[in-house]
């Protein structure tokens, strides 16, 4: 391997690309039309348009994608996650063109994508599942007589999906008829398949995923967990690693049974094994994710591994550097930054980033696709940047985080940055005894105690205008020496009109 070609967009492809070139490799971008001005573009050695806006005519246009690869003298394709990162025919096309391809082989994609034939693959593995089908269900009246034997609530959950997408809560045979045809319907706009599977719904249970690396020698060995259970509609909102939940006997275990997942299906290269860690202490099996996740960043900083450059290293075919499980060390937060309005029912945030400070300092890190001048579209996931921070306890990065929270300031367009500064102040987050609920049962209280947008707004502008010194120089430098903590800056701004 000699020349990556990184097909997606945003901050992950950034991060691949920083990772070809720590590996002495050249890394191609591709780009839509939306992103010629983005900034992975510029990372790269080389970049290729690939269509319009829309990711059909573009991210997720394999032919055009292998096109790039072939014109750029590419040896290899790098999925990052989303678009085409688990399509098992991404895979094969990658690979029937003489490329390798920076994943799983399409057959272990294939195993995992397809939900209750992995529920079925893991019961047989010996790694425990959610009680539920095994087999997706014909109708809402087949889906009632399983419902009622399992015993409510249940969940109705896509047999082709993840992300949250098809996936219903039914709490008596009359919601599983109404809510069958609207997860079936949302299945099959998703993931081109309505079939929907059932499961018995866990109540309160934590969403714990392990970190697996397999090689292509047979070499499997896990890299801790992570604790994803900040959720709103299934999507992960913030992550830690160690999970506050997990002693070491526990990791051990979840370690275990993740690693028995990767050798049943013949899993190479970087994956995730997610469980439902109940209140009683059991887990199951909840799906695996054959691609690098959003949240690796955590797993990062605590195990001193970087998963990136080890999917390249696995791809070129070199062995895994350790087989035992390393040992955490320290703690580690994600908070993803996303262009939707939580103060505002998470309502889509479109325009320009006007102005961008990213936190600094000690543990923090930032790993982001967007800059000053970045045009926001509807086109894309809102997934803007993460926020990471690491320390040395969790008490330590609950209060860098809050402080790499308060240095951030986003102009131009609405940021989730609102509700992460109320979740870390919260103190049932702050104890570490949250479930996936969390979100769900406090998000109205977080959105009521949360600030003015419109006074966050103007501190945002004030700081700005400051920093910037432009148009206005000496009422900038005035605002600067005026501002005293957020009020002060509030009021210099209002007093030099500098809305």
């Amino acid at each position: 391997m000699q020349r990556v070609l990184v097909a997606n967009r945003g901050e992950i492809a950034l991060r691949i690309i920083r990772a070809c070139h720590e590996e002495g490799l050249e890394a191609v971008a591709v780009y839509s039309d939306a992103d010629r001005l983005s900034p992975h573009v510029r990372a790269a050695d080389a970049a290729v348009p690939i269509g319009p806006a829309p990711a059909a005519e573009s991210y997720l246009h394999i032919e055009r994608l292998l096109d790039a690869a072939r014109r750029t003298g590419a040896d290899a394709v790098h999925p990052g996650y989303g678009f085409l990162a688990e399509r098992g025919e991404f895979a094969e096309a990658v690979a029937g063109a003489g490329l390798q391809f920076v994943g799983p082989p399409a057959q272990a994609i294939r195993a995992m994508g397809e939900k209750t034939a992995a529920r079925r693959l893991m019961a047989g593995a010996g790694v425990p599942i959610v009680p539920g089908t095994t087999e997706p269900v014909e109708d809402a009246e087949a889906a009632v007589r399983q419902a009622d034997a399992l015993g409510y609530p249940v969940m109705l959950k896509a047999a082709a999906g993840g992300g949250g997408r098809g996936m219903r809560r039914a709490n008596s045979a009359s919601e599983v008829r109404e809510l069958f045809r609207q997860a079936s319907s949302e299945a099959r706009s998703a993931f081109g398949d309505g079939s929907l599977y059932l499961e018995k719904l866990i109540e309160r249970p934590r969403h714990v995923e392990v970190q697996i690396l397999a090689d292509r020698y047979g070499a499997v060995t896990h890299v801790g967990e992570r604790e994803c259970s900040i959720q709103r509609r299934h999507q992960k909102l913030i992550e830690e690693a160690p999970s506050p939940a997990v002693s070491p006997a526990l990791r051990q275990a979840m370690g275990e049974a993740a690693m028995q997942a990767a050798r049943a299906v013949g899993y190479q290269s970087a994956g995730t094994v997610e469980f439902l860690l109940a209140p009683s202490g059991e887990f199951y099996f909840l799906e695996m994710n054959t691609r690098i996740q959003v949240e690796h960043p955590v797993t990062e900083l605590v195990y001193g591994v970087d998963l990136v450059r080890q999917q390249l290293r696995i791809a070129a075919g070199q062995a895994l550097p350790f087989r035992r499980p390393p040992a955490p060390r320290g703690h580690a937060i994600e908070c993803r930054l996303t262009s939707e309005d939580p103060l505002q029912g998470f309502l889509p945030s479109t325009g320009r980033v006007e102005f961008l400070r990213v936190p600094a300092g000690p543990g923090v890190r930032w790993d982001g696709g967007i800059e000053a001048g970045t045009e926001v579209s509807l086109y894309y996931d809102p997934l803007l940047a993460k926020l990471i921070v690491w320390a040395e306890t969790r008490q330590e990065a609950l209060r860098r985080m809050a402080r790499a929270l308060d240095e951030l300031i986003v102009v131009g367009v609405r940021t989730s940055q609102p509700l992460h500064r109320r979740v870390l102040a919260d103190p049932e987050f702050q104890s570490g005894e949250y479930d996936v609920s969390y979100l769900e049962r406090s998000g109205a209280r977080l959105r009521e105690t949360a600030a003015d947008p419109a006074e966050l707004e103007l501190l945002a502008v004030a700081v700005a205008l400051a920093e910037a010194t432009v148009e206005r120089p000496a009422a900038a430098g005035h605002a600067v020496r005026a501002a005293s903590g957020a009020r002060g800056w509030l009021d210099a701004a209002r007093r030099e009109g500098l809305r």
